[in-house]
This record gives structure tokens, C-alpha cells and sequence, in this order.
């Protein structure tokens, strides 16, 4: 019997472009395969040993005669490669639109709403890396107390300010006035809270970042798995993703290291059900920033941690390890890329060495997850439990 499912999210952690990644501006991404391709002394021993290097497609990595883990990868079916998307696919949704960017910036109709609610000019309002944008309007900032607003290529709204300028409290009330602003015709997936610190040349964001999402349309199988009685922890950004919807307990984390290690703990704790964690450095400070060295060593620092982690389970956890779409540091841009993602499943009750194939959308996760736990199926998604339970 299965009682507990550990969900474990490398954000960006693509295999490959997607059959129609084209249409999406990621024709040839390969977010994994092309930091192999240019850091081909990486350490991925732990994931190898787990059948990484077996998932079609991956010729890139070594193949391991005795997988300890059953194997495969999943295609995307909807329209989007944002955190969201993939992450709501994930737990079972579809989405046939994808949610609205804006790369020339936001509306007038929209910064007029937002300065006459808050009292506060928006400054910037464009497309930016959310670092360059700090120091390029910085001074401007400083001297006029206004808060940084931008965008990027995802469906975002963020709010950047000195914390010695805007304090936080103030600053996320922004962002809870941009979130009401930000529906129906203007709706976008998330607005993000980007705080930071410093002085003029030599300014940093803090932690403290906060989002504010969308909720889920319609229910997930985190919102049955706790219908059933079970509980679901939200580690990382887990929480924010689904505006806490279908979460029980969140649990915020720093970075990828802190979020390993609070998962760990949370396996330790014995509840039953859901662990769901976001390992998001790679795609916050490697993939958006296209550093492929970065990737490459948050890769590897991930990959010393998994023996820890596995080491963690019992006797009655199923550990499911995937991603939610691309961001190819070696890409061309700073958006996220349309690719395949890997399904890796492990725990006493799973065989070793099945390939599970090709799977037909992220949501057979959320199918798989009904089936084990026995609760509610979503609408979506195909289970396929039946081919790695011993």
C-alpha cells in the first residue's frame, strides 16, 4: 500500500524540445543536454543511477544497465511553457489558452488603475531581467520612492522596491492591488513581489520575494487528496503557485539546498499523502540568467543531496522526480523553452528498470497519484501505475 507520495519539481530541467517547440520560439533547446554538451565533465552519478541517462532521447548521458528507479518523459500538452502551466498540468489541468504576456509593457488603462489605487507612479513598465532593471531605474527609484514595475517573456507583473524604501508590508499590499487589478481581459498567472537591498551599483534581492497567483479553475489532486483526509505540504514556491489552494501546510525555502533539506524533514514527520516541492534555482539565478556553469553546479549540488534523500523514504513512499518545462541557458533570450521533462519514479514498492515511455502530458502525475493514494481522479491525465508497482 502507498500512503505518501514525495513530488519533487526540478524547475526548467528540460530534455529536449518538444515536437512543436517551434511555435513556441524553442526550436532546438535542450536545457539539459546542451550543459552536458558544454560542461561534459558533470557529476549526475546519483540520476544516472536512477535511469536518467536511459530516458529517450537522452543519448547524452551514460546508459545504466540496472536502473534503480522506473523511467520515462513527458510531453506537454498545454498551451504554455511557464511555471504555472506546467505546474497546474502537473496536478491535472489543461490549459487550452496560455495565460497573457505583455512584451510591450502593461496598458495605460492598467498603470492608471494601479497609480490612483496605491498613490504610487510606476516607474519602468517593460520586459527586463528583474537584476538590470534594479540598477538601471534604481536611482530613480531612491530618489522618487516609486516602485519598479516590469515584466518578462512569462505571464508576470513585478513589483521591484528597496526594502528601506517601500517596506514589505507595503510593498506586498502593492502587489495584492496589482493582483485585483490583474483579471479577466488583464489577467496574468502571477504577480511577484521582488524586493531588495543595498546601495546605488551594488544592489541585491532579498529573499523575501512573494507571489500572488491565479487559483486553480477547477480542482487538482492535491484539492481531492485532502478532500480524502490526507495532507499535502507545499515546500518552496508550491504554495504561491496555487494560491494556496489544495495546500495544507506550506513551508518556504531559499534555495535548492534549504529545500532538499526541508523536504527531508517533512518525510521524517510521517504525515501521509502529498509532499510536493519546487527546486527553483535553476531556472530563477542559472536559466533565466544564462549561466550554464551555474546549471551546471546547482545540477550537481542537487545530485550530492539525492542519496540523502532517497535514503529518506519508507517503506510505503513512492517518489516521483520531474520538471515543468525548459529554460536552456545556452538559448538564445531569457524565456523559458518548450521541451520534454523527465518522469523518474523510485521507492520500495516501485520495479527497477521499467520504461514507462513517452507520456502524452504532465497530468498522467496527477492521474498516477489518484490511483496510488486512492482518491478523486482529475480530468486529465492517465495513470500508469499499473506498470511500476511491484
Amino acid at each position: 500500500m502507498v500512503n505518501r507520495i514525495v513530488l519533487l519539481v526540478l524547475d526548467s530541467v528540460g530534455i529536449g524540445a518538444l515536437p512543436d517547440a517551434k511555435a513556441f520560439n524553442s526550436e532546438g533547446a535542450n536545457t539539459l543536454g546542451n550543459i552536458v554538451k558544454n560542461h561534459p565533465d558533470i557529476d549526475l552519478k546519483h540520476f544516472i543511477k536512477l535511469g536518467l541517462g536511459n530516458i529517450k532521447g537522452i543519448d547524452y548521458l551514460p546508459l545504466e544497465k540496472s536502473p534503480s528507479a522506473s523511467y520515462g518523459r513527458l510531453m506537454e500538452y498545454s498551451n504554455g511553457k511557464d511555471t504555472t502551466t506546467g505546474h497546474w498540468e502537473i496536478t491535472g489541468i489543461h490549459l487550452d489558452k496560455p495565460f497573457k504576456t505583455y512584451p510591450n509593457g502593461f496598458p495605460k488603462e492598467v498603470m492608471d488603475e494601479f497609480e490612483k489605487r496605491t498613490g504610487k507612479k510606476g516607474i519602468g513598465n517593460k520586459p527586463a531581467s528583474g537584476t538590470k532593471i534594479i540598477e538601471e531605474l534604481g536611482a530613480e527609484h531612491l530618489k522618487t520612492m516609486n516602485p519598479i514595475i516590469y515584466t518578462s517573456a512569462d505571464s508576470v507583473l513585478q513589483i521591484a522596491a528597496h526594502e528601506e524604501v517601500i517596506p514589505l508590508e507595503d510593498l506586498y499590499k502593492m502587489c495584492e492591488i496589482a493582483r485585483e487589478i490583474m483579471t479577466g481581459e488583464n489577467a496574468v498567472a502571477r504577480i511577484i513581489a521582488r524586493p531588495f537591498k543595498g546601495n546605488l551599483g551594488s544592489f541585491e534581492r532579498t529573499a523575501n520575494r512573494k507571489d500572488f497567483s491565479l487559483s486553480p479553475q477547477e480542482n487538482t489532486v492535491l484539492d481531492f487528496t485532502l478532500d480524502a483526509g490526507y495532507e499535502v505540504v507545499g515546500i518552496g514556491k508550491i504554495d504561491d503557485i496555487f494560491n494556496g489552494q489544495g495546500i495544507s501546510k506550506k513551508i518556504p525555502s531559499k534555495s535548492n539546498k534549504q529545500g532538499i533539506e526541508k523536504t527531508i524533514a517533512a518525510i521524517k514527520e510521517n504525515t501521509e499523502g502529498i509532499i510536493f516541492t519546487n527546486l527553483v534555482d535553476f531556472d530563477s539565478k542559472f536559466g533565466h540568467r544564462r549561466d550554464p556553469k551555474g546549471y551546471k553546479e546547482a545540477l550537481e549540488e542537487v545530485n550530492r543531496h539525492l542519496p540523502d534523500l532517497l535514503n529518506s523514504l519508507k517503506e510505503q513512499d513512492i517518489m516521483i522526480i520531474t520538471a515543468d518545462h525548459g529554460n536552456d541557458p545556452t538559448y538564445p533570450g531569457t524565456d523559458h523553452t518548450r521541451e520534454y521533462v523527465p518522469l523518474i519514479v523510485v521507492g520500495s514498492g516501485v520495479k527497477q528498470g521499467v520504461n514507462i515511455g513517452t507520456r502524452n502530458s504532465f497530468a498522467d502525475i496527477a492521474a498516477t497519484i489518484s490511483e496510488l493514494l486512492q482518491v478523486e481522479k482529475p480530468r486529465n491525465g492517465k495513470s500508469f501505475a499499473e506498470s511500476i508497482l511491484k
